[in-house]
């Protein structure tokens, strides 16, 4: 039977490599995390959330199951709305700490990456990772320039204590790219400057106490950017959860009760440099307490969050900044019954309210012009309901479905020229080739699944499919968010976990967007004149990526990531295509 099933599972990662093409013109993926985060498939237990590293058993009645998630690398242009994914199989923890790695490939691409941590003798744990990623663009498609390269330097403290553990890490980001999707017309030189480069620091802190006993942890961020056009950006935030877990009901058998009071207090502040120089404050305060009463693995949770926001907004067109205090009340509320572990229904209703800032919006879309109008986006309700479980410890599922009213969505609109003379000596983001953040009132329909299959301890299959429809007040579709997002993956680990392989395929529809067409009619030759499509499309795609790594010693590998492997050329913002076919290979010291 084991050998029937290895023989599926090649069959299964060799037909992969005739499926479609790649995402995310081209995220590595590489072992970056240093620590298991709570898997998605079931939802944690706190009022605010927070990440839990290092509980052990006692933090909670029914643990969370935890497994190991790598960071990605950034990608060569950042355009692709479709998170990370991990394609190259690792299955055991020391895969994560203590390694470099360097690889080199087509597009001029050079990798670099590593890991170094250590154990004092008090205990404590130090350590620090670096990651490179270069890469010179397009440039056979391009004439100007397309190329881009990322940096990370980070390090970290944790601590393991008798009652909880602390851990602070630091880190910094470079990322030096170009605005190169031009696509109006034809700026007849390859020397026009279209540079970006952005800057960002993070400082973190946070503290874990082991028992749910008052102070369940401290949560700590902070952190500063700023960019080539000398916008700066500086946030920081405070999460506390407060709780009191597993108090016993004597009138009512097998009924455990729990008490959580989550505190997060928010403050952002943005201010751009060049055109009407937005200049934005927020201040959040949330306060969201919480009772959820458990009965074997059902449970009802009845909660809200209160947020009280204080807004101030200016640019050069307001002569003074405009300032806007308002409270908010968002209902939270979850429903589960577990007829089995196989079948747990659950349903339920949230809501809330998400600080918008340049840092966030540019991990999503790098290409934003450096003066943006930012909002919070309410989430004034959301309904939902599904079916979750685990069958034999093999197949995990989570189904659901989902309605909700939303105010000021965030999504992504083309900018037009901001200077129509037929003048080529232009700022980089002058070209028709940069975004800016739109915002909608309106409602979301949503279904989403994902399944993960384990038919052998060295084989894991997942498949994860999303549906998304908004309705909007003003705009007739919202741009770059396609219909139908999709994915299917596998790893296979072969010859005693030596040789791992992995495979992953992305699909996404169609993507609304507007565009211009530039023109100049002859009468005045030296005025562009500007039309814009308010339905132009992006294409679907599919995208394919496999890798593999062999260990040729304990201490040395060599590995293989290729990525669009049918070399499609399609485009995930308007004018920014992605790298054609990509093979990257090299090698991989653990020590």
């Amino acid at each position: 039977m084991n050998k029937r099933f290895q023989i599926l599972s090649l069959l299964f990662l060799g037909f992969s490599q005739f499926a479609f093409s790649q995402i995310k013109e081209e995220k590595l993926i590489l072992d970056r995390k240093r620590e298991p985060e709570v898997k998605k498939i079931e939802k944690k237990k706190t009022s605010v959330e927070a990440e839990k590293n290092y509980p052990p058993e006692e933090k909670s009645a029914n643990p969370p199951t935890y497994d190991i998630t790598n960071v990605p690398a950034s990608s060569d242009f950042k355009t692709s709305l479709i998170q990370g994914e991990d394609i190259s199989p690792k299955f055991d923890a020391e895969y994560q700490n203590n390694y470099f790695q360097l690889g080199m490939g087509n597009y001029g691409k050079i990798l670099a990456d590593g890991n170094i941590s250590t154990k004092l003798e008090n205990g404590m744990e130090v350590g620090g990772d670096v990651h490179f990623l270069s890469t010179n663009g397009l440039r056979k498609i391009y004439d100007w320039n397309s190329k881009q390269n990322s940096g990370n330097v980070g390090l970290y403290l944790n601590s393991y204590g008798d009652k909880g553990k602390f851990s602070i890490n630091a880190d910094y980001g470079l990322n030096d790219y170009n605005y190169y999707g031009i696509y109006a017309f034809d700026p007849g030189s390859s020397n026009i400057d279209l540079k970006q480069k952005t800057n960002r620091i993070k400082l973190n802190g946070y503290y874990d106490f082991y028992s749910n006993e008052i102070l369940n942890d401290v949560r700590v961020k902070s952190s500063f950017l700023t960019d080539h056009f000398h916008a700066k950006e500086n946030q920081a935030e405070i999460l506390v959860n407060l709780s009191k877990h597993g108090v016993e009901l004597p009138k009512f058998d097998d009924v455990n009760f729990n008490a959580d009071l989550g505190v997060n207090l928010e403050t952002v502040q943005s201010d751009f440099d060049i055109l009407n120089k937005n200049s934005s404050e927020f201040f959040n305060a949330t306060l969201a307490p919480k009772m959820t009463f458990f009965k074997g693995k059902s449970y009802v949770m009845i909660g809200s969050d209160f947020s009280f926001l204080n807004a101030k907004n200016s640019n050069l067109v307001l002569a003074d900044k405009i300032k806007n205090n308002k409270t908010f009340w968002f209902p939270k509320a979850e429903l589960q019954f577990a007829a089995a572990d196989e079948f747990k229904f659950y349903a339920g209703i949230t809501g809330g309210l998400k600080l918008n800032t340049f840092a966030n919006l540019l991990e999503e879309n790098p290409y934003l012009v450096s003066d943006q109008e930012l909002r919070p986006t309410e989430t004034k309700y959301k309904f939902y309901f599904g079916l979750r479980g685990d069958i034999d410890q093999n197949i995990k599922y989570n189904f659901s479905a989902g309605f909700g009213k939303m105010n000021d969505i965030l999504f992504f609109k083309a900018n037009d020229l901001y200077n129509y003379a037929v003048d080529y000596n232009r700022p980089a983001y002058d070209f028709a080739n940069t975004f800016s953040s739109v915002y909608d009132n309106g409602t979301v329909s949503e279904a989403k699944a994902s399944v993960q299959y384990f038919p052998l301890a060295n084989l894991a299959l997942d498949a994860e499919l999303s549906f998304e429809k908004y309705m909007l007040d003003n705009y007739d579709d919202i741009y770059y968010k396609p219909l139908v997002k999709a994915s299917i993956g596998g790893k296979y680990a072969m010859l005693d976990k030596k040789l791992n392989l992995g495979a992953k395929v992305f699909f996404a529809t169609d993507q609304t967007t507007n565009s211009f067409v530039l023109d100049n009619d002859g009468i005045n030759p030296d005025v562009f004149f500007s039309v814009q499509n308010t339905n132009d499309k992006v294409g679907g795609f599919a995208d394919l990526n496999l890798s593999a790594e062999y260990q040729v010693h304990k201490n040395f590998s060599i590995f293989a990531l290729g990525n669009n492997l049918l070399n499609t050329q399609y485009q995930t913002y308007k004018g920014y295509k992605v790298l054609g076919a990509q093979i990257l290979a090299g090698v991989k010291i653990h020590f």
